[in-house]
């Protein structure tokens, strides 16, 4: 999904989110197949006024990019919001590498009942309202006078919408990748029963029925694009058959919330996938034209843009997005 014009990031003063809570994850993972950190990764969870603790996975700018970078401007700090199925992993794979080696501070977080994080009492994680809330409770205790980028995935980015919506924080930047459109889900459903009856069936299974946990052509069909490797889509498929403990909503009550208020936040990238099984053209351009931004369709990607084997298109467009600005 797409690109967008905005003020200058430059004009907004950054520092880097210094405060990280003390807690460290201890060896009863809540995950059955935990998700192994790679090098230069740290797992801490933040604890929420709740009580509850929600997991993140940051990674710290290398400090030979952060000596270049700092000589003519100072990036600001990454926040990753993903959706449903997955957890702070599926960014912790290719794009906080990607982004600490050029010279971002980046985190993931896992939203409640989702990967290591507690889960709330009830059959569902949240609400728009909720998660939103403790994205913000994050930023806002864990940043001095650093604002953000916010990136959410799918549903994670229909969250970030109601975020800039709802002005909880100021934000450097969004970017909202292969998301949610800002009417929900149902309009996607009812295009592809009737325009696309097969794959309204094959993503209804996928999804609803969630035979993507089970099914390795279905879930690379939902999820990657057709050149990924099936040891990789094996892999993922075991994390995300692990991460959701509970659904992040109640999505009769979501879609009778929508859509999300309009918002004057100009600084949005807005991008999809051409290959996207979940996510249609259409749903990328009611995105775009939403906030009067040009969406990006990045080509040779799916739904699941950050871990398909051409995830390096994805986290360049927005590298280049943010340097532009």
């Amino acid at each position: 999904m797409a690109a967008a014009h905005g003020c200058l990031l430059a004009s907004i003063p950054t520092t880097r989110i210094t405060k990280m809570p003390q807690a460290i994850l201890s060896k009863e993972y809540k995950m059955k197949v935990p998700y192994k950190l790679k090098q230069g990764q740290s797992r801490i969870f933040h604890k929420l006024p709740s009580g509850l603790n929600m997991e993140v996975i940051y990674q710290k700018c290398l400090q030979d990019d952060k000596s270049k970078t700092e000589k003519s401007w100072n990036p600001p700090p990454l926040v990753f919001v993903h959706g449903s199925f997955h957890a702070a992993w599926c960014w912790a794979e290719h794009w906080l590498p990607f982004f600490s080696q050029n010279g971002f501070d980046s985190y993931a977080l896992s939203l409640l009942g989702q990967g290591e994080s507690d889960a709330p009492e009830g059959s569902v994680a949240g609400s728009l309202q909720t998660h939103a809330a403790d994205i913000a409770d994050f930023i806002q205790k864990q940043t001095e006078s650093s604002p953000p980028v916010l990136i959410g995935h799918s549903f994670g980015g229909l969250i970030v919408q109601y975020y800039i919506a709802n002005e909880y924080s100021e934000l450097a930047g969004a970017v909202l990748v292969c998301s949610v459109p800002p009417t929900g889900n149902s309009g996607l459903v009812w295009r592809y029963l009737f325009s696309k009856p097969v794959a309204a069936f094959k993503v209804t299974m996928s999804l609803a029925a969630k035979a993507f946990q089970t099914s390795l052509p279905l879930c690379k069909e939902t999820f990657f694009s057709k050149g990924m490797e099936d040891h990789r889509v094996l892999r993922y498929q075991e994390l995300m058959r692990e991460s959701s403990r509970m659904p992040l909503f109640d999505l009769r009550k979501l879609n009778a919330s929508l859509p999300v208020a309009s918002s004057e936040f100009t600084r949005l990238l807005v991008m999809g996938a051409a290959d996207d099984f979940i996510v249609d053209e259409k749903g990328l351009e009611e995105t775009g034209s939403f906030y009067c931004v040009e969406p990006v369709c990045v080509e040779g990607v799916a739904h699941d843009m950050m871990l398909d084997s051409s995830w390096e298109r994805g986290a360049q467009l927005i590298l280049s997005w943010i340097k532009s600005l």
